[in-house]
């Protein structure tokens, strides 16, 4: 480890930026799937800052049940607290209590790291909501009722209609879009409208094509007709209608997930597309309620190397004040920019490139800051 640390210190030499940590994560028998998508997060730093900021501002009680939230932020000190500038980190006991806490992370099978990030997100969402709950209810005579607890905001203040979400957490503030579907009856013309959140956009794939023109499929107008008739409130009867989804609310990290694991029915399984999708390192929102294009940088690109959905292995990109790294578990390495496209899919079906960008990770420019 001493060599590929050292080799990586000498790749940067003077460039090495100011107190960031580069460390590989060790693989516990396929976790290759976590470690990929847990650096992402950990070089989203706003994120990071958040998380580690959390964790300061709440001692735990020595004999506390440990939990996601706290294995995680204790990994991610135990790796910027490090002296050594490269090296690589155990995740045990973060890997550990996921493996406690749901089944099924627990075998040794190869894992979805899509369902992972999904998992963990909504997991963190659910520990800092169930704290500002007992918070607030141990202060409910307290005058200070709008007072902010654990980085959590009373969704008082975050007024868009009926939310599933009570709380808004630094969690949502990172990651958290609104979508709105839109139906519009071809009889009456009235437009119904329903919102709803979400942290990730899965979005279907086509050979030799990029994100701008999937995100351009996946607000496409739908017609609604024949047995897919829409019931109109107004017209109080099934009508022929279009539909189309829009993003209501940009989020500040917009997380893209390609829909690269397909099941075809003739083969009774799933298959993995291997389809060359362009994603670029500047991208342009533009199928949002307000069609002013929001623009995002790409900071991380989870990979999924293997020809299949059932095996294979995941690596992960990272952009960190300028430079792109490779992330493959514990081995860390520096690459050019360029590097970057080899990682867009295969321009023919059976190809010797099984290496798919698979999650993208993009930062809103002019919002928050990662490294």
């Amino acid at each position: 480890m001493g060599a590929t640390g050292s080799k990586l210190e000498r790749a940067l030499g003077d460039q090495f930026p100011e107190g960031e940590r580069y460390f590989g994560l060790e693989n516990f028998g396929n976790t290759c799937y976590c470690n990929s998508v847990l650096q992402a997060l950990y070089f989203c730093v706003p994120f990071r800052e958040q998380l580690l900021d959390y964790y300061s501002n709440n001692k735990y009680p020595a004999d506390a049940e440990e939990n996601l939230l706290t294995c995680l932020a204790d990994l991610f000190l135990q790796i910027t607290s490090q002296k050594k500038k490269t090296g690589a980190i155990a995740p045990k006991r973060f890997v550990q209590r996921l493996k406690k806490q749901n089944e099924i992370f627990r075998s040794f099978m190869h894992q979805d790291a899509h369902e992972f990030l999904n998992y963990l997100l909504n997991e963190l969402v659910d520990i800092l909501e169930k704290e500002a709950k007992d918070a607030k209810s141990d202060q409910e005579n307290s005058p200070s009722s709008g007072k902010i607890a654990n980085g959590i905001k009373d969704n008082n203040t975050f007024s868009n209609g009926p939310q599933k979400e009570p709380l808004i957490t630094w969690v949502h503030e990172n990651f958290q879009g609104i979508l709105t579907n839109e139906t519009r009856c071809l009889c009456c013309e009235t437009v119904t409208a329903r919102d709803e959140t979400f942290f990730d956009l899965s979005i279907d794939i086509e050979q030799n094509s990029s994100i701008t023109s999937c995100l351009k499929n996946f607000s496409s107008t739908e017609t609604l007709n024949a047995e897919d008739k829409f019931f109109c409130d107004k017209c109080c009867s099934l009508q022929e209608a279009q539909k189309r989804m829009k993003i209501k609310k940009p989020p500040h990290i917009l997380v893209i997930h390609l829909k690269r694991f397909k099941y075809i029915e003739q083969l009774g399984r799933y298959k993995k597309l291997s389809y060359r999708v362009v994603f670029p390192l500047e991208l342009k929102l533009s199928n949002t309620v307000e069609d002013a294009d929001a623009e995002y940088s790409l900071f991380a690109v989870v990979v999924h190397v293997g020809s299949g959905p059932n095996h294979g292995h995941y690596v992960s990109l990272v952009k960190s004040h300028n430079h792109w790294l490779f992330f493959d578990d514990e081995n860390v390495e520096m690459i050019d920019e360029s590097a970057v496209q080899t990682f867009f899919g295969s321009a023919q079906e059976y190809s010797s490139n099984n290496d798919h960008g698979y999650i993208l990770f993009y930062e809103r420019n002019g919002s928050l800051t990662v490294a």
